[in-house]
């Protein structure tokens, strides 16, 4: 009863527009907390899309679709704004809602996603533009980003001609929602997909002053994310529709090519996943461990669940279960304190909740981060 009491406490705070608390259950299991919704905001009808990042100072930055007219994506909707909320305190509390991008009225910004710099300490938020009053069905590719932990933006530029085809002007394509990497090596990379060509990947060698292509395309793919493994080569888990399965792309060349496999244990209903590093041996621990959370299931987005692998994604763990009903879209960041931080969509796009939780909980105390480090 009360953390019943508690949680409820913490809805109507947040439907009120006060910050709001995550308090940790008193069994260890996570709590969550709906950061938008559509009583939020009045005249506001859907949030989706989430994307989350932990900023260079350990504060947690989330993103979202603000989609006041309805849920629908970018060419059926005039207003659609990037939005945020940020914690200082991993997750326990958020700030209240914060706009990042807001075209006037007929221009959209939509699916945001987040690559943090480490050498530099910037944060990139990419997005896909459209103008519904002069170049409907016109699909431009924007970044902006943020040199004070997320709490101010630059202005928003367009890279379109940078990391897409000048032959792709009228096609449909969009940089995939969640977030890009930076390898060992500080090499900013990220996907993009041109559903008529194929998944491609795009980067930069100079800390985001500048962005190029890679002009090899990967099939089949959709929406995906790319990891740099242990041993330095790429792996792109894939979206793939209608297989009820991901697909796992390989490259040992920085892209030039890749090896292609199916991932049947990897059930998935066709809908965008997210894929992270938690350990890495070269940074002091004992083991290398990938994490992934997508909708485990063949069909119907449902039952969001968190794996782990051990091998670099040769294999995972039947994972965790974090909520069994309705479940879409999902991003995870590592927060400061080592816990894991969860951000999905939930119940039909009406809910996106945050959740945090230690490797200990994931694992039923087989594995724990505290002693990971050595």
């Amino acid at each position: 009863m009360k953390n019943l009491i508690v949680v409820l406490i913490s809805v109507f705070l947040l439907n009120c527009g006060i910050k709001t608390q995550n308090t940790a259950a008193t069994d260890g299991a996570p709590v969550f907390q709906d950061l938008f919704n559509t009583s939020m905001t009045e005249g506001v009808e859907c949030y989706r899309i989430p994307a989350i990042i932990t900023a260079p100072n350990g504060d947690v930055i989330a993103a979202i679709d603000e989609r006041v007219p309805g849920c629908g994506d970018l060419k059926w909707s005039r207003d659609i704004n990037i939005i945020i909320r940020r914690s200082a305190d991993n997750g326990k509390t958020w700030s209240n809602i914060e706009t990042v991008v807001d075209f006037p009225d007929g221009q959209s910004a939509s699916d945001p996603s987040l690559i943090v710099d480490h050498v530099t300490n910037e944060i990139f938020l990419f997005y896909n533009f459209m103008n519904l009053d002069t170049e409907k069905d016109i699909y431009y590719l924007h970044v902006v980003k943020s040199a004070d932990n997320g709490k101010t933006w630059s202005k928003p530029e367009d890279i379109t001609s940078q990391i897409a085809k000048p032959e792709w002007h009228k096609d449909f394509k969009f940089i995939t929602s969640g977030r890009g990497i930076q390898t060992r090596s500080g090499k900013l990379l990220h996907t993009m997909v041109n559903l008529n060509s194929g998944l491609h990947l795009f980067g930069s060698d100079d800390h985001g002053k500048t962005w190029y292509f890679i002009d090899t395309p990967i099939q089949p793919a959709d929406e995906s994310k790319v990891i740099q493994l242990a041993d330095g080569s790429l792996m792109i888990n894939a979206r793939v529709n209608g297989k009820g399965m991901r697909y796992v792309h390989t490259s040992t060349d920085e892209g030039k090519t890749w090896t292609t496999k199916e991932a049947p244990e990897l059930i998935d209903p066709g809908c965008n996943a997210s894929i992270i590093r938690y350990t890495d041996t070269k940074d002091g621990y004992d083991k290398n461990r990938l994490l992934f959370s997508n909708a485990k299931s063949e069909k119907g987005r449902v039952n969001m669940t968190v794996r782990v692998s051990y091998d670099e994604g040769k294999t995972w763990t039947e994972g965790k279960t974090i909520y069994e009903g309705s479940s879409a879209y999902s991003d995870m960041t590592i927060l400061a304190n080592g816990d894991i931080g969860l951000f999905f969509e939930q119940d039909e796009y009406t809910k996106n909740p945050f959740v945090s939780f230690s490797l200990d909980w994931l694992t039923d105390g087989k594995d724990s981060y505290k002693k990971a480090k050595k």
